[in-house]
């Protein structure tokens, strides 16, 4: 490396609690089962809660392994970066995290975007058309809602990773709430189970075009997506390297259980594409099993839950920039960090800025696009992976992903081909987007170019002093 961070500058506070760290990652990653309703209405039952279920074993497994070794041989601040560059070099790290800042400007303004959305559910004056059109006025009565999001997020997270934590482990319990009555009244019978598992072997004896369940995989790997994002703010966790691989595994079953159970139980009182579609969702399913007072309690608890998802976002998101500012790849004034509240501030302020601006548009889910870049970040980690296995064979490592270098590749390699399918599926079909392959490159030239850019001018700064 041409390039090393100085050693006397300002580092974070471990603060962030094991339970903490588990409700961070599944806000990070979940949220609860908001989001899997067009999945279900687009396929059916049967597939749609396949989908949910395998989809751990090839995609999170693998993905959660991965990150519970790296981050418990390397607890610092930044993850994923550090992780590639250490493995793969200066080029390849900063290339995984300008993928990272890419892809994340669309990802954090969904989530203020999706409060409004449920709020819309008490104020229908706020719904959009169905081809997303209204009057410039709803649009910018949105914005501004969506405004105030983004302010009471960076207040929270200005406070502290310790606040994030605990606002995290307070909404959790109150997220799962309705979808957990929703589950008592679907099963509270032996009657209705049945109803509900005759449903899904129905729906299995359905066939699909190939590429129309690879589209619902794709929408399953987004919201199965975030694993390696926590690791980015390991140097505020107590206990880093023991933490990570516990909090990982705890996480999986929660969330697993947090999608499949609630879309079982709502099988069970319908299977109309209607009802299980993003203009009615949960609260209209909810209604239909116990009436309004269910369906009012899972609005209310999806504006939490669009709420506390970007909350624990901008935790990842701010720090990025904020370890890429320390090895000098970003501006200097991204690495200040607070003396109130040991937060790097102006890295959180560029990404509520960031946010708050693209909160602006009207726009639907990039899932595909999302997760292209995602999966190509992920090879990045898997091969940073297999490098520091070679490089580093002495390192400290509390978690190792089992099965010596076999299990590695096969954990590498199921990732991967799903990733490949969802790339395959997006260029087949009616739904196809060529546009969407166009992104990925520009995205990919674009990193090369600012890498060499910043680079020569450090060599530049280096040579002058």
């Amino acid at each position: 490396m041409f390039y090393e961070p100085a050693k006397d500058r300002a580092s974070l506070t471990p603060e962030l609690s094991r339970l903490g760290l588990i409700c961070v990652i599944f806000f990070t990653v979940s949220g609860g089962a908001y989001g899997l309703e067009p999945l279900v209405g687009s396929l059916n039952p049967g597939w749609a809660v396949m989908l949910i279920i395998l989809t751990p074993l090839f995609w999170c497994l693998p993905i959660a392994w991965m990150v519970s070794e790296l981050s418990s041989a390397l607890p610092l601040e930044g993850g994923y970066y550090v992780w590639v560059r250490e493995g793969l070099g200066d080029f390849w790290g900063f290339q995984e995290g300008w993928w990272t800042l890419c892809y994340t400007v669309i990802d954090m303004a969904i989530y203020p975007v999706l409060f409004v959305d449920y709020l819309a559910y008490f104020y229908p004056s706020l719904s959009l058309s169905a081809q997303g059109s209204s009057l410039w006025r709803i649009y910018l009565l949105r914005w501004l809602i969506a405004l105030a999001v983004v302010a009471t997020g960076f207040l929270a997270n200005w406070r502290g990773i310790r606040i994030v934590g605990r606002s995290s482990t307070l909404t959790l319990a109150l997220v799962l709430s309705p979808f957990a009555l929703m589950v008592l009244v679907g099963f509270h019978h032996w009657g209705m189970v049945l109803t509900a598992f005759h449903n899904i072997k129905t729906g299995l004896a359905e066939r699909h075009q190939g590429h129309l369940l690879a589209l619902g995989v794709a929408t399953v790997l987004w919201n199965y997506s975030g694993w390696d994002n926590i690791s980015t703010f390991a140097a505020e966790v107590k206990q880093a390297r023991r933490s990570y691989p516990f909090a990982l595994a705890v996480a999986q079953v929660l969330i697993l259980a947090a999608y499949v159970l609630p879309v079982v139980a709502g099988v069970e009182v319908t299977s109309s594409p209607r009802l299980w579609s993003e203009s009615a969702g949960w609260p209209a399913i909810a209604r239909l099993m116990a009436g309004n007072w269910l369906a009012i309690a899972v609005a209310t608890m999806g504006v939490v839950s669009a709420w506390s998802m970007f909350n624990s976002q901008l935790l990842y998101v701010s720090r990025l920039p904020y370890a890429m500012a320390r090895d000098g790849w970003l501006p200097a004034p991204l690495m200040r960090i607070s003396k109130p509240t040991g937060v790097p501030v102006n890295a959180l302020a560029l990404a509520c800025f960031v946010s708050a601006m693209v909160a602006a548009l009207p726009f639907t889910k990039l899932v595909v696009i999302d997760i292209l870049l995602y999966s190509a970040e992920l090879f990045l980690e898997f091969l940073a992976l297999m490098a520091l296995r070679i490089k580093k064979p002495g390192m400290e490592r509390p978690f190792r992903v089992p099965g010596g270098w076999p299990g590695l590749i096969l954990v590498t390699v199921s990732p991967m081909a799903l990733a490949l399918v969802v790339a395959a599926a997006s260029m087949r079909g009616a739904r196809a987007d060529l546009y969407q392959m166009v992104i990925i490159p520009v995205v990919v030239a674009s990193g090369i170019i600012v890498y060499f850019c910043r680079r020569n001018a450090l060599r530049s700064n280096e040579q002058s002093r």
